[in-house]
């Protein structure tokens, strides 16, 4: 598998089940190593201890894990407090940014699949991380949720530079915000075409 993704861009990968979608993903994040070759992100190689770089880095990947006692508003302090330099005041800016401010302090595990992924979306993002690694990020998400979160990326690309690489089933999404897409199948990339229009919303 090769490929490269461009600083601002909206990389969507696709391909069917058990294609190598989440394990590329996985791969680009040090989670697996791969077996032969070489990764970089934002100019940086893979490797453990690279502390500024996974600064840099926002991530979710299949499902949004949460601690289910405590509350929305408790993850994300939790989190934050594993993230140097992120400022207490980036826990309400996330509540408020993704649609949660109404569910601050219920228990996580109370909450609907649409809102945990919500969740999960905050805390990939409240660092203000330059690359975003985003799996499935609508799973859940009502069409009002999907609307919000397909904005929320527009932004992110368009108005603040950042590069997201995206793995989605709905192909109306991708066709919608994709400046650019790969196909994998059996683990090799079949293509990685610009596309030149996008659907309008509807």
């Amino acid at each position: 598998l090769s490929l490269r993704v461009a600083r601002g861009e909206l990389y969507a990968f696709l391909g069917l089940n058990g294609a190598g979608k989440t394990t590329t993903i996985r791969l680009l994040l040090g989670m697996v190593k791969p077996g032969g070759g070489e990764a970089r992100l934002l100019g940086e190689p893979i490797r453990k201890g690279a502390g500024n770089l996974w600064s840099r880095v926002g991530y979710l990947v299949e499902t949004a894990n949460a601690y289910p006692e405590l509350s929305v508003r408790e993850n994300l302090e939790a989190m934050r407090r594993l993230r140097p330099g992120v400022p207490p005041k980036a826990v309400e800016d996330s509540l408020e940014r993704l649609g949660l401010s109404a569910h601050a302090d219920r228990r996580t595990g109370t909450l609907s699949l649409g809102n945990k992924q919500r969740l999960g979306l905050a805390k990939a993002l409240f660092h203000n991380p330059e690359l975003l690694f985003l799996d499935e990020p609508a799973n859940g998400l009502d069409p009002a949720g999907t609307v919000e979160i397909r904005n929320l990326l527009r932004e992110l690309t368009r108005e603040q530079g950042v590069t997201i690489f995206m793995s989605s089933h709905i192909l109306g999404e991708v066709a919608r915000l994709a400046d650019r897409i790969g196909i994998i199948h059996h683990g090799r990339l079949l293509q990685a075409e610009a596309l030149q229009t996008r659907q309008p919303d509807g």
